[in-house]
């Protein structure tokens, strides 16, 4: 199923993790096409300068962490408030830990599970009552290409992009019935140049030998910039997508789940065993 065309010129759109990259870039974006924005972010200091770099765009910034559901209930309701609405929420925010899923800590994967999947929860909920009865709305939830394949120490971050995977097929089959002005599009990135993994916080051994470098592994096989991701995500939402999945890796990995659901790792492997090697 796909929705008609929107446009989200001079809409007002809530959005997590603003302060940095694919965050940054969809707000740099969307205020380029007159929107009014609601950012949020837990980091005071890069929601600041995302926020030096909107210059006079229509915007507030919050300092939010999404694991908080309260703080999310009053984050959505005082940006409706102040700007007379809402068309829009992207739930963005994100973090993971790296490591066994034996070894690593319980408080670190409710973490992971708390601002990667009940973020997420709680922005649907609370966006919903303001998006009801709106002209075209949308909610919009990132995933991962993890949400599509398991991979070896990324337990957590695999089990709440997952949950936001299934979150977000639910609501869309409910909302295409109860109420279908409410677009829900669920986004899998694949490798994006930003600082995920770089500030990614390693909680036991990974599967590779010790002398490997997870982040510049990652930078090396990342073909996208979060500008790219932004406007793949922008152009989605106005041609009615569903489902968005961003970059040629992204494109790959759905292909191989698809056609190959029991070895599709092994295949993955050989292209992650080019990058150790480079």
């Amino acid at each position: 199923m796909t929705y008609a065309r929107a446009t989200l010129d001079g809409r007002i759109v809530a959005l997590t993790g603003a302060g940095s990259g694919i965050g940054r870039a969809l707000a740099v974006l969307l205020a380029g096409k007159g929107c009014r924005l609601a950012l949020a972010d837990k980091d005071a200091e890069t929601l600041a300068e995302t926020s030096r770099l909107l210059g006079n765009a229509h915007h507030a910034t919050t300092v939010l962490d999404v694991s908080e559901d309260a703080g999310v209930k009053a984050w959505l309701d005082g940006a409706a408030a102040e700007f007379g609405g809402l068309d829009a929420v992207i739930n963005n925010a994100g973090l993971t830990v790296m490591g066994s899923f034996i070894e690593t800590p319980e408080a670190d994967f409710d973490r992971v599970m708390a601002v990667n999947f009940d973020g997420v929860v709680s922005g649907c909920r609370h966006a919903l009552p303001h998006l009801k009865g709106r002209p075209a709305a949308w909610i919009v939830n990132l995933s991962s290409v993890f949400g599509m394949m398991g991979y070896p120490g990324q337990a957590a971050y695999n089990a709440s992009k997952f949950a936001v995977r299934g979150l977000s097929e639910a609501l869309h089959l409910e909302l295409a019935v109860s109420h279908p002005e409410i677009r829900v599009v669920r986004v899998h990135p694949g490798g994006i140049k930003t600082n995920v993994v770089r500030n990614g916080k390693l909680v036991g051994t990974m599967p590779v030998p010790s002398d490997f470098d997870h982040a510049d592994a990652f930078e090396k096989s990342s073909p996208t910039t979060p500008a790219q991701a932004a406007k793949v995500i922008v152009d989605g939402m106005e041609k009615g997508l569903h489902r968005v999945l961003i970059g040629p890796d992204a494109k790959m990995i759905d292909w191989l789940t698809r056609l190959y659901p029991n070895t599709y790792f092994q295949k993955i492997g050989r292209f992650l065993n080019k990058q150790k090697a480079t």
